[in-house]
C-alpha cells in the first residue's frame, strides 16, 4: 500500500469511527483568500431575467460563481426544478445560503460550496450565472471553454467578457444588463 492510500485509509476508519457518513467530505482546511469583489445581491427581478435569458429548465444544473446569499441558485430550484450549486468563498454567505435554501424548501436541490470560483470544477454545469467584475469574467474564459460542454449557457448580470467573447445576447432590465453566452462545439 503506497503513503497516500495509507493516509487516505486512516481518515477513512477515523471518520466511520468518529460516526460520519459517506455522504460527509473529510478535507484538510486550507485558509481562503480575499474575496476579489464585495457582496452586492443581484436584484430579484434580473435573478428572474437572468433565469429565463438562460432558457433553465428542470434538466440544468445552475452553478453560481460567487453566489453571496444563494438567490440565484434558490430560484432555479424553486421555479424551474433545476439542481444549483453555489461556490462562494465567504464562509459567512455559505451559511446564509444554505439557511436560505432550507426555508425555501429547496435544499435538497441545492447546495453550496465554501470554495474558490477560479479552482471549482464547473464541469457538471449546464448554466453558469455571474455577477462578477470584468475582468474576473476574462480571466474565466479559459475555464468556461475548457469545462463547459457545448449546449451550456452562461448567464451574467452586468458585466460582459470584453472584446474577446462577445455575448450571443443581451437585455436590458430597468438599466440593468443582462449577457447570454452559449458554449458551442
Amino acid at each position: 500500500m503506497s503513503v497516500s492510500r495509507s493516509v487516505i485509509a486512516v481518515i477513512l476508519i477515523a471518520g466511520m469511527s468518529a460516526g460520519l457518513t459517506g455522504r460527509q467530505i473529510v478535507t484538510p482546511t486550507q485558509p481562503q483568500r480575499r474575496p476579489d469583489v464585495r457582496y452586492l445581491p443581484t436584484p430579484q427581478n434580473v435573478v428572474d431575467a437572468m433565469l429565463e435569458l438562460a432558457h433553465v429548465t428542470s434538466a440544468d444544473v445552475v452553478y453560481d460563481l460567487g453566489s453571496g446569499d444563494g438567490r440565484i441558485p434558490i430560484t432555479a430550484a424553486q421555479r424551474y426544478g433545476a439542481r444549483g450549486v453555489g461556490i462562494e468563498l465567504d464562509p459567512a454567505l455559505v451559511g446564509l445560503s444554505r439557511d436560505n435554501a432550507r426555508k425555501a424548501g429547496v435544499d435538497h436541490l441545492v447546495t453550496f460550496i465554501e470554495g474558490d470560483l477560479f479552482k471549482a470544477d464547473i464541469s457538471q454545469a449546464t448554466v453558469v450565472a455571474l455577477f462578477l467584475l470584468p475582468g474576473m469574467n476574462i480571466d474565466l474564459i479559459p475555464k468556461f471553454r475548457s469545462q463547459l460542454r457545448p449546449g451550456s449557457r452562461i448567464v451574467a448580470h452586468h458585466f460582459a467578457m470584453g472584446d474577446s467573447w462577445p455575448p450571443d445576447e443581451s437585455r436590458d432590465i430597468n438599466g440593468l444588463m443582462i449577457y447570454v453566452w452559449n458554449i458551442t462545439p
